[in-house]
């Protein structure tokens, strides 16, 4: 048996290397170099060592065991690539909105994408930029106008036991959401 999850997010917020973390295969990638078209777009000016980006999508994969098997897309942060979006989420049991909190309005649109579409449950991963966190996390739910209920976590993306924390919550919140057919009745 297998399961789709979706790790979702702004511009340059850790999303491909938190597939890159957790994967247990070699993760496939779209990054190309950035080029001077994009300089008008991206902004870099917060991660000035970023020379690439996510094109299409990540994909990764986790055993979890014998009878259980979690495939990991990312998507890409730039507006200019969302229309892939709708073809990444679909099937997907739950989402990660990776979230750097020195960039958060980088992820409203992940949020509202998420917020909008209520079938596929979501949790927010707050990625620790340099070990550090720039607000807390109701801080970050405030200004993000995330639900109470909506798990909000922090985590190293490059740290694959913390990734792989992130993951597990997400899907055991994803796990305790009611499903399509029980909410009609």
């Amino acid at each position: 048996m297998s399961t789709k999850i979706v790790i979702a997010g702004g511009f340059g917020a850790g999303k491909t290397t938190l597939v890159d973390s957790v994967s247990e295969i070699p993760p496939v990638s779209t990054e190309a170099v950035m080029t001077e078209a994009s300089v008008e777009h991206d902004d870099t000016s917060v991660t000035p060592e970023k020379v690439t980006t996510t094109v299409a999508m990540d994909f990764g994969r986790i055993t979890l065991d014998q009878e259980l098997v979690m495939y990991i897309f990312g998507t890409p942060g730039q507006s200019r690539f969302w229309f892939m979006w709708d073809d990444l989420v679909r099937g997907a049991i739950g989402a990660v909105v990776v979230v750097d909190s020195r960039r958060l309005a980088d992820s409203f649109d992940a949020v509202d994408y998420f917020e909008k579409d209520k079938r596929v449950p979501y949790i927010v991963a707050l990625n620790r930029f340099d070990g550090q966190l720039e607000y807390t996390n109701e801080q970050i739910r405030e200004a993000l106008e995330i639900d109470a209920a909506v798990p909000i976590v922090d985590f190293d993306a490059r740290d694959r036991d913390s990734a792989g924390m992130v993951l597990k919550t997400l899907l055991t919140y994803a796990l305790a959401q009611p499903k399509e057919s029980e909410l009609v009745g």
